[in-house]
């Protein structure tokens, strides 16, 4: 619709020119867009705006002159000029609801769209270290970053997936080392205690709770392994259950191998084996909610010298800096990189006076990879990270791709229950992990909330809120409208739950709404409203892409259920024996029902979230 306005404007303009009310220039934009006001028609146009300037004329002055040489569209009811100069279009009945049938005709792919051109973008996302399990504010980014993802697919972006594993650095050691003394302090409870293997797992948890309750340490004597853990590893060490699970597992797999092992022979083999069995779990843990990774990028394959060449990755990256001079050595050996020359607050240093590689400079050769394979790099993290910007777009533009590497900054999550906040200790380790989460309050209610909301602001978070089974848990709201048109179809198709689930929701509707549906005939307000706002869909998908904004989703799906649930109250759409109604009027209004239901539906999968069809009212008041 927005082509035709905007060539009905361009025949106006050049009748209106070629009849001397309007001088000659030229139109290089209609300025066709929507107007905020619905009262104000479907589309306007600013080019009496756009072309005063030119024109010598007052806007209002050419906008009249547009207007009366309108020429005449099935599609328009009428034009009206407003305020300053804008010239305000009402679309007629039938072009206005022509966006039920291109819904249901578009199916799955309504408001896809070429706003991408096909650009080549990468987003990373989440890139926890493998050292534990994701937690709550990881789950965010998770939902922020698939989301994104499925919103730049959808507007035409070539997308990549990727998340970064920081398996290289002192970290790993640190892990390993957990695991390993976990490991012998089950061996030694086995002994001392009695107990058989399971005992001596729960024996450890036991301890550490003891441990966590008792805050003011009064009573050490009910967690001696706990602080015989904290003693032998000091700060350096990862404190959680899962970690006892981990040591638990080696167990499983070779009993007390390990129990006479030196410290050398165990640390390797505990931390290469500890990092791939957490690495599964979080890898599990994305499955689980619907966020799938084209690429598991590893850290370490930056050092990993070339068997031919024997260079690796972050020195043939350095090699291309020097070469462009932006390397520089002090006098006491260690190698920098001139980020101030391009936006930074201070140079970085990439390699130690004694050789050893900082962690930035892994983030020198990530940057340069990305960003020589892809048009655009988009890296979501926390906002702890902040101070991380700077230094790598810095280097991004010293590497010849200024503007090319954007960060999106994932404010955290507060917990609550009930109102009232979870508590959390990250120095005990009694975070909430991203699976307690999602166990508790379901995939569906997690991704929906975390998406909420802008990446820059912080998320509410009440687990008992969006467990509820009502209209005041936004995700079940939503979902129950869908889940309520399904039942309609049903009833209308003469299906009962069976049938439909063989048939499939598409030839339900088709049978339910049938051939041909006269869609002039919808003119109550509420269907015009629901009109209006499919037809908005396509724009609202490829800004979203444009902003990185995909919570605005959310927003829209509560629109659409919002005004489906108003006009299923004012618009009778099924015959019944007390009231009947027009057979065509309501294959009409059918019609209105699948192209909300196949809306509803392709925005819900946007953002992760599945729509039902059928929900538990549904399934106990409904059997169609």
């Amino acid at each position: 619709m927005p082509e035709t306005i905007e060539e009905l404007v361009r025949q106006a303009v050049a009748a209106a020119q070629a009849a001397g009310d309007l001088p000659a220039f030229e139109v290089t934009d209609a300025g066709v867009e929507r107007p905020a006001d619905t009262s104000h028609g479907e589309w306007t146009s600013t080019v009496a705006l756009r072309s005063a300037r030119l024109a010598r004329m007052a806007p209002a002055k050419i906008a009249e002159a547009v207007a009366s040489h309108m020429p005449a569209s099935p599609e328009v009811e009428k034009v009206e000029v407003a305020g300053p100069g804008f010239i305000n279009f009402y679309l007629a009945t039938a072009a206005h609801n022509e966006i039920f049938a291109e819904v249901r005709a578009e199916g799955a792919n309504f408001g896809r769209s070429d706003a991408g051109h096909g650009e080549k973008v990468q987003v990373e996302f989440i890139s926890a270290n493998p050292t534990g399990p994701l937690h709550v504010g990881h789950g965010r980014w998770a939902a922020i970053g698939d989301s994104l993802c499925n919103v730049l697919d959808f507007a035409g972006y070539d997308v990549q997936r990727e998340y970064y594993i920081n398996d290289h650095g002192s970290q790993m050691d640190v892990f390993g080392n957990s695991i390993s003394e976990r490991y012998l302090q089950i061996g030694e409870v086995m002994e001392k205690e009695g107990l058989d293997l399971d005992g001596a797992v729960q024996f450890l948890v036991d301890d550490r709770e003891a441990y966590i309750a008792d805050e003011d340490d009064s009573a050490p004597e009910t967690h001696p392994y706990m602080d015989s853990f904290n003693e032998k590893l000091g700060g350096n060490s990862y404190g959680g259950d899962y970690i006892i699970t981990l040591a638990r597992e080696f167990w499983d797999a070779d009993g007390d191998r390990w129990m006479g092992a030196t410290e050398e022979e165990r640390a390797p083999e505990f931390r290469e084996r500890g990092y791939k069995l957490q690495l599964g779990r979080i890898k599990d843990t994305c499955s689980s909610v619907r966020c799938e990774f084209d690429n598991w990028k590893s850290e370490r394959s930056f050092y990993v010298k070339d068997p031919e060449t024997g260079v690796s990755p972050i020195d043939a990256t350095f090699a291309m800096l020097e070469e462009q001079g932006l390397l520089y050595r002090t006098d006491d050996g260690a190698l920098w990189v001139k980020t101030t020359d391009f936006g930074d607050d201070k140079d970085r240093v990439v390699v130690k006076s004694n050789g050893e590689y900082t962690y930035f400079a892994s983030d020198v050769a990530y940057t340069w990879e990305k960003l020589t394979n892809y048009d655009y790099e988009i890296n979501i993290l926390g906002a702890d990270h902040h101070g991380y910007i700077r230094r790598v777009q810095a280097v991004g533009a010293a590497m010849g791709f200024p503007g090319k590497y954007e960060v999106l900054l994932g404010q955290f999550v507060n917990l609550l229950r009930n109102g009232e906040p979870v508590r959390m200790s990250k120095r005990r380790g009694t975070m909430v992990s991203f699976d307690e989460l999602i166990d508790e309050a379901g995939v569906d209610a997690t991704r929906y909330t975390l998406i909420s909301r802008s990446s820059n602001q912080t998320i509410d978070f009440d687990i008992e809120n969006v467990r509820k089974q009502d209209s005041s848990n936004p995700v079940y709201y939503v979902q129950y409208a869908h889940a309520r048109i399904c039942s309609i179809l049903r009833r209308a198709a003469g299906v009962d739950y069976a049938e439909a689930e063989r048939m499939g929701m598409e030839a339900v509707a088709a049978k339910a709404v049938g051939p041909d549906p006269d869609l002039s005939l919808l003119t109550d307000p509420t269907e015009a409203e629901l009109a209006r706002t499919m037809s908005k869909f396509a724009e609202l998908v490829a800004g979203c892409a444009r902003d990185r904004a995909p919570f605005r989703i959310t927003h829209y799906v509560q629109e659409l259920a919002s005004e489906f649930h108003r006009f299923y109250n004012e618009c009778q759409i099924l015959p019944s024996d007390a009231r009947p109604i027009d057979p065509a009027l309501s294959h009409a209004r059918l019609a209105v029902c699948d192209a909300v239901r196949i809306n509803l539906e392709v925005a819900l999968r946007l953002i992760g979230v599945s729509a039902p069809d059928r929900m538990y009212r549904e399934a106990t008041n409904d059997n169609a």
